[in-house]
């Protein structure tokens, strides 16, 4: 049987408080078959930053 996959959506707009906590909290659930969709809004803050480290170290983040 197939795994299937869980997507995860979140919307991001001046988050870079709490944008890595949230990140971590993502990429380490035991379920491994996840992608990890992170929808910046324009954030002013240095959101966008942070989202694109993060996908540069994570193949299942992306940043739309």
């Amino acid at each position: 049987m197939k795994k299937k996959l869980i997507s995860f959506v979140v919307p991001v707009y001046n988050a870079s408080a709490y944008l890595q906590e949230c990140l971590d909290s993502l990429t380490k659930q035991t379920y491994a078959n996840i992608e990890i969709i992170m929808v910046n809004d324009g954030s002013t803050d240095n959101s966008l930053e942070i989202l694109e480290k993060n996908e540069s170290f994570d193949k299942r983040i992306e940043v739309v």
